[in-house]
């Protein structure tokens, strides 16, 4: 046989073996919920990365609400776009090939936030993150629920759930702190951050990588936009988590979007750490909140998230309407642990009743309504900003978020006992995968 004829052969041993060293080389468990929960936390930082510098650009480029709000609100526009158009990849190609695609989108539109000369890149900027955390979101959290397979009760789903919002809130909370040092301290403050924020990003991409590989056997609806897939059986679960979730998410629109406003003219101070460090005051509350609060009963944190979350927003009305920074610093912690009771007890309920066949979609699908509301708020928001004044805008938000509040009180005062607690069922039950060789 000629040497020729051996090269085929060659070639198929080699690629065999390089394939082999990298199952080897994949993450263990551990490992890989750390690095799952950090992709989870990636989604918020990238969200609020740009906060702080929304007054900055304003001042430079002289731009009105209408525009700043719009550079927020086109964020969660696309978000709602990604998951409509292929919100259950996932669980067809996989969750680790799909957050290695999220993962590089955020990398590029933070990249361009870096670079950016003018508001149109940031425009383009923020429409590429919200691919990257439309893309992630879901995948991320079922990552989590996956790998969280250690507690030692066997309640995988409410340690999940716990891992994914405390992994949320130190997201938030360093967008703030980091972010507000970095502007306030360092040379080129709409720039530099970004800069860190993107080798994180890269980091995290290349941790990523290492993730097992895993996909689903159904291979043929891939690439056909359809809105995620809710089963018969979960969507009266899925309606109380939903709005859960919404009205939790909606308080980005007055935190990310007009809260950095807010703050510094109650403050009275241009240091964006000094902003800063009070806009996280949120994101410590919401973990804080998130580990003492693990143990509650589903319904029992839903209803008080629901009431921490309309008395945060009176509050934060009656702080603009008197002036008053230790009203907003109250207002912010609790509203901060109305969110995590919110976000906490909507993520365990889903977590618990999903198929884990289907939980990605689901839980993109809980994320859709989700960044859906905070996009429509927020555009009406900073047109109502733009044209009657911050005030009037601060207050329509938090009436919003009241009354979404008191739907969510009523879902969840109608969930039976048997909802509310985890199910008997194990929430990993295995489901038929195959392994695949590409990423």
């Amino acid at each position: 046989m000629s040497v020729q004829a051996h090269q085929p052969a060659k070639q198929t041993i080699m690629l065999s073996g390089l394939t082999a060293l990298v199952r080897e080389a994949s993450l263990g468990p551990r490992a890989s919920l750390f690095v799952s929960a950090g992709v989870v936390a990636h989604t918020l930082w990238t969200s609020a990365a740009p906060a702080l510098a929304y007054r900055i650009y304003a001042d430079e480029w002289h731009l009105n609400h209408t525009v700043t709000t719009g550079i927020f609100a086109i964020y969660p526009v696309v978000v709602v776009l990604t998951l409509i158009g292929v919100g259950d990849i996932s669980d067809h190609i996989g969750r680790r090939a799909t957050m290695l695609m999220g993962l590089g989108a955020s990398l590029a539109g933070t990249v361009l936030f870096a670079v950016a000369p003018d508001v149109l890149w940031l425009f383009a900027a923020r429409a590429l993150m919200g691919i990257g955390v439309g893309l992630t979101a879901g995948p991320s959290t079922a990552a989590v629920v996956a790998f969280a397979t250690g507690d030692p009760s066997g309640n995988s789903s409410r340690r999940a759930a716990l891992i994914a919002t405390v992994a949320q809130a130190a997201g938030f909370a360093a967008a703030f702190l980091v972010g507000g040092a970095l502007i306030a301290y360092a040379p080129w403050p709409t720039r530099l951050s970004f800069w860190v924020l993107a080798m994180l990003v890269a980091a995290l991409l290349a941790a990523t990588w290492f993730l097992p590989r895993h996909t689903s056997t159904d291979m043929s609806v891939v690439g056909r936009p359809r809105l995620p897939f809710v089963p018969s059986n979960v969507r009266k679960t899925f309606a109380t988590a939903s709005v859960a979730m919404m009205t939790a998410y909606t308080h980005g629109v007055l935190i990310l979007s007009l809260g950095g406003q807010v703050a510094h003219d109650l403050i009275g101070s241009p240091n964006a750490l000094v902003n800063g460090a009070v806009l996280s005051l949120f994101a410590i509350v919401s973990g804080a909140v998130s580990i003492v609060a693990r143990s509650l009963i589903v319904r029992t944190a839903m209803t008080l998230g629901a009431f921490a979350s309309a008395a945060g927003m009176g509050l934060l009305a009656m702080a603009v309407a008197l002036h008053s920074l230790p009203i907003f610093l109250l207002a912010t912690a609790v509203a901060g642990a109305g969110y995590s009771l919110l976000f906490l007890s909507a993520l365990q309920v889903i977590n618990t009743a999903a198929p884990a066949q289907h939980r990605g979609a689901v839980l993109s699908a809980l994320y859709l309504l989700a960044y859906l509301s905070m996009g429509m708020v927020a555009i009406s928001l900073g047109i109502v900003a733009t044209g009657w004044g911050l005030r009037l805008a601060t207050d329509l938000g938090a009436g919003v978020i009241a009354l979404l509040s008191l739907a969510t009180l009523a879902l969840a005062t109608a969930m039976r006992p048997s909802t509310a607690l985890p199910s008997p069922w194990h929430p990993l039950a295995p489901v038929p995968t195959r392994e695949v060789n590409h990423a």
